[in-house]
C-alpha cells in the first residue's frame, strides 16, 4: 500500500495529466479513471478561471479559446502549491515570453506583467497616507537627508514595449491601441489608492527611476540625482501625494539631529 505522501504525489500528478492515483476507489472500479477525469477537468476549469481573473486583458487579446489552451498548458507546468490562488500565477508572464507560438507578440508578456503587478497591488497590505503637515515638518528638519516610505502596493515596471497603452486599450471605453509609428518603451507606476482602486499610470522613465530608488530606501536627494536630466521632482511628488502613496517620512539614519 502506498504511503500518504506517495498517494498525494500521485494525486497531484493525476491532476496534471497523469493516470488516476493508485488506491483511488469507487463502487465500480471500472469507473475510477472516468470519474477522476471529471474531477481533473473541474480542477483545470477552476484554475483556468482563476488565471483569467489575474490576466483578463491577456484573455481578451488572445481570445477565450487560445487563452484556455495556454492556461491548461501552464497549469500542467506550474500547478499551484498553495490553496490561496491570489498568490498563484506569477510565472505566467515568463511562460508567455517563452511560448514559441507567441514570439511575434512581444508586448504580450509585458501586458501580463502589468496585470500581475495590478493583482499584487490589489492584495497588498494597507497603510495610511502621511498627513501633509507632518511631511512638511519632517522635510524641513531633514533637508537633503529626507527619506520617504511609500505604500506597500507601489511597483514600477520598466517595459520595452508600449504595453501600458495596449493594456489601457483593452479596458472598457479605453483608447485605441498605439500605431506602429507610436511603438516605444513605457514605464508604469502601479499602486493601490485607498481600499480597492488600483492605478496604472504611464510615467516618464525618470519618474520610474525616482520611485524605484525611493522604494530601495534611498533619500529623496539621491533618488532625484539618479532619476535623470528630464526629471520633474514637483510633478513626481504631486503624483505620489495625490494618490496617497506616501505613508511615512523620516531622516536618513546617522543624520538625525
Amino acid at each position: 500500500m502506498p504511503s500518504h505522501r506517495d498517494f498525494a504525489r500521485g494525486f497531484r500528478e493525476g491532476l496534471t495529466g497523469g493516470p488516476a492515483p493508485q488506491n483511488a476507489t469507487a463502487q465500480d472500479p471500472a469507473e475510477i479513471e472516468r470519474r477522476f477525469d471529471v474531477y481533473r477537468n473541474n480542477v483545470a476549469h477552476g484554475l483556468t478561471q482563476a488565471l483569467a481573473r489575474h490576466f483578463p486583458a491577456i484573455e481578451r487579446l488572445l481570445g477565450a479559446d487560445c487563452f484556455r489552451g495556454l492556461a491548461r498548458a501552464y497549469i500542467a507546468e506550474h500547478p499551484p502549491h498553495t490553496p490561496v490562488l491570489t498568490e498563484w500565477g506569477g510565472a505566467f508572464p515568463a511562460y508567455l515570453a517563452d511560448e514559441p507560438s507567441l514570439q511575434s507578440l512581444s508586448y504580450l508578456p509585458d501586458v501580463a506583467r502589468i496585470e500581475w503587478a495590478r493583482s499584487r497591488a490589489y492584495h497588498a497590505a494597507d497603510s495610511e497616507p502621511i498627513a501633509r503637515e507632518r511631511l512638511q515638518e519632517t522635510a524641513k528638519r531633514a533637508g537633503t537627508h529626507l527619506c520617504l516610505d511609500l505604500h506597500p502596493s507601489v511597483q514600477v515596471l520598466q517595459l520595452l514595449t508600449p504595453a501600458g497603452s495596449i493594456w489601457a486599450s483593452q479596458q472598457p471605453g479605453g483608447p485605441a491601441p498605439p500605431r506602429a509609428t507610436e511603438w516605444r518603451p513605457e514605464t508604469l507606476l502601479i499602486a493601490r489608492r485607498g481600499i480597492a482602486h488600483v492605478i496604472t499610470s504611464v510615467v516618464r522613465s525618470s519618474t520610474g527611476r525616482f520611485v524605484s530608488t525611493l522604494c530601495a530606501g534611498e533619500t529623496v536627494a539621491r533618488a532625484q540625482d539618479r532619476a535623470g536630466a528630464d526629471f520633474d521632482l514637483n510633478a513626481a511628488l504631486l503624483l505620489l501625494l495625490e494618490n496617497a502613496l506616501i505613508v511615512g517620512a523620516g531622516i536618513e539614519k546617522g543624520d538625525a539631529s
